[in-house]
């Protein structure tokens, strides 16, 4: 563990840090590419800071514009509303990379007209319900949806000197053990920015 990683900050990155690191490394986010980050929450506000440190043009997708001012502190360039249909018409063909960090049922077929040609769409996030792919979102443009997991120790590893070196950490709130029914009530209202990290000393 890097030394200048505190405990508190250290503990997301080995999940939502090597969470979206491993997709946006892999699909090589980087100078001149845009990525767009569906989802600001505990995986997607990651994302954002990790590939805006990666060097690329990064757009947040979003329900709501509620969240903008955190998008752009955390280096995105542009945040969107995606229930405004003009996004997706305003958008369309222009990201080389969209990684989806949300766990419900999205349209697809919008979000993969969002892509390049020979652009694809990641899931990280994993809703409970199938998601259904309109085939001609993906032929006339070789377009490709794509799925990514945690990393191995060796990435894990490497995300972690990666944020170190770049001063990225999660934003989080540190509960104590007696305040975890409390938190998880907030989880379900969408009422956390970004991480609950529980203090393990508080733990009986």
């Amino acid at each position: 563990m890097p030394e200048n990683l505190e405990f508190e900050k250290a503990a997301p990155l080995l999940c939502a840090g090597v969470s979206l690191y491993s997709p946006l490394r892999h699909w090589q986010a980087g100078p001149g590419k845009k990525v767009a980050i569906v989802g600001l929450g505990g995986l997607g506000h990651m994302g954002v800071k990790i590939a805006a440190a990666l060097g690329a043009d990064v757009t947040v997708l979003s329900q709501t514009t509620s969240k903008k001012e955190d998008s752009l502190h955390f280096g995105a360039t542009a945040h969107y509303a995606t229930t405004d249909p003009e996004t997706f018409t305003q958008l369309a063909n222009s990201f080389d990379l969209i990684v989806n960090t949300v766990s419900a049922k999205i349209d697809m077929g919008a979000y993969l007209g969002l892509l390049k040609v020979d652009a694809t769409l990641v899931n990280v996030g994993a809703p409970a319900e199938p998601l259904e792919v309109p085939a001609f979102a993906l032929i006339p443009s070789r377009r490709s949806w794509a799925g990514s997991s945690i990393g191995g120790i060796r990435e894990t590893q490497e995300m972690l000197d990666f944020c170190a070196e770049h001063g990225i950490v999660p934003e989080t709130e540190l509960i104590s053990a007696d305040d975890i029914n409390d938190a998880y009530e907030r989880v379900l209202k969408s009422d956390v920015r970004y991480r609950f990290v529980i203090d393990a000393a508080t733990l009986a």
